[in-house]
Formats: C-alpha cells, structure tokens, sequence
C-alpha cells in the first residue's frame, strides 16, 4: 500500500516537470515483449498479445492526456507473417477487435482523432481489412490527433514503394528527376497525413536495443529510448521519463533520476 502511495507521488511530480515543457509532436512506439511477458507467467503467448492490445489502448489515453499529436505504434511487421498459423491467427483475430473497437470509442470521436493505419495492406486477411475501412471510414474527417497503426509493416519496403510510385510519376512525365527532394520521398510514404513523416521520439520495450525496421526514414532525427519492462507492464512513469528525455537532450536542463 505505501509502495503504490509512492509511485503515485512520484508519477504525479513527474507528469507535473514534462507538462512544463514542450512535448513530443510525434511518438513512435515498438511494442515489445509480449510473448516473453507471457511466458514468464506460463501463459501462451496469445494472453501477452491481449494484455499488450490493452496496454495500447491506456498508452494512447496519456498521449492524449499529454497532449501528443501523432501517436505511430507497431503493431504487426512484415516479419511476424513468419510466425506460427495459430499465432497469426489470434493476432489478426486481436488487431480486427481493437480497431472494430477504436471505431466506436468515444476517446477517438471525443477527442477527435484520425486513425490510419500504415503497411502492405494486401497481405492481410480480409477481415482485419474490413476492421481497417471501418476505423478509417468513422475517423477520416478528424485532424486534431492523429494515431498511425503499422500492420503488415516494414520500413525497407515502404521506402521501395515509396520509390517505385515516384518512378511511375516519372514515367508518366508527372514528375522530373531534378525535381525530387526530401520533401517528395515523405509525400509518398504509406501516410501523407499530419507529421507522420518525422518521429520526434522513438520508444522500445522489451530490452532491445535496434529499431527492427520501424520508421528508418521517419526517425532519422529522432531520440530513441530503451526501456528494459515488457510492453504489457509498461507503466505511465516510464512514457513520461522517455518524454522527459526528449526534452533534456532537446532542450536541456537538468535530467531527473
């Protein structure tokens, strides 16, 4: 009991030193440490993907809170389609619930925010693309916040499908090579919205430290924090001690422990 008094003044401190600075436009997430978060508890790994949906949906709500503007979370890689049939089946079982429920939650139509969700959308199962055309569909006229979900994501291939569009333009005398610039490569990439373009800070659970292909060209300039807890147990102290790096090494200042 007075452990969880602690915390909650030590949260409530926290919260009140990054308000007083600026805030992040742009996080970008990797939710890692699902499957080890259940495997510590004996569980399938199914159980850390629901806790981790969960986690998800209470991280957006302190973005909200924050005042972050653009919230990108990576939600399924190219690389999970390596993943087992079963594994897959209750990911994509999982990912159509959260945005059936995204569509119909009254924080995203309260707050009005955009949900998009970003990646080659023709290697998934119909039945999350008729999730993704509902959220998309309910949310599209909002600008206010905006949340990029990847799904079937890579950043490699973004960039490549990025390129071949400009090279079509190309081709069809759209577009002329000496006109290309930074500028060019964002308005093709998989969301022209908002600031998708450019990750402010970039955030990893689970312990490891590499971006695993999220958002090569987006996080170019970004901060990236490492943090060691699974994405399930990811706590609101640990969202505001990334931000409050941000804005140490953005800013300056004295960095609190």
């Amino acid at each position: 009991m007075l452990s969880k008094i602690i915390y909650k003044i030590y949260e409530i401190k926290l919260l009140k030193e990054v308000k007083a600075k600026p805030i992040p436009n742009h996080i970008a997430i990797i939710m890692d440490g699902n499957r080890r978060f259940a495997r510590k508890r004996g569980l399938p790994p199914y159980f850390g993907h629901m806790f981790g949906t969960k986690k998800a949906e209470q991280v957006l709500e302190w973005c909200l809170e924050l005042g972050v503007k653009n919230l990108t979370t990576y939600a399924f890689s190219t690389e999970n389609f390596k993943r087992s049939d079963d594994e897959k089946r209750h990911l994509f079982s999982l990912i159509e619930d959260r945005l059936r429920k995204l569509a119909r939650d009254k924080r995203i139509h309260k707050n009005r925010v955009r949900v998009r969700i970003v990646g080659k959308r023709e290697l998934l199962p119909e039945n999350v693309l008729n999730a993704i055309e509902e959220v998309e569909d309910a949310t599209k006229h909002y600008n206010n916040y905006r949340l990029n979900i990847a799904i079937a994501y890579g950043g490699r291939q973004e960039l490549i499908d990025a390129i071949k569009e400009i090279l079509r333009k190309i081709k069809r005398g759209i577009l002329k090579i000496e006109d290309i610039t930074h500028k060019t490569i964002e308005e093709h990439l998989y969301s022209p919205d908002g600031d998708y373009a450019s990750v402010d800070l970039l955030i990893r659970t689970g312990g490891e430290q590499r971006l695993s292909n999220f958002l090569p060209w987006q996080s170019a300039n970004c901060i990236a924090y490492f943090c060691d807890v699974y994405w399930p147990e990811f706590r609101k102290i640990d969202l505001l001690r990334a931000i409050r790096t941000w804005q140490v090494r953005r800013f300056g200042g004295q960095k609190y422990k």
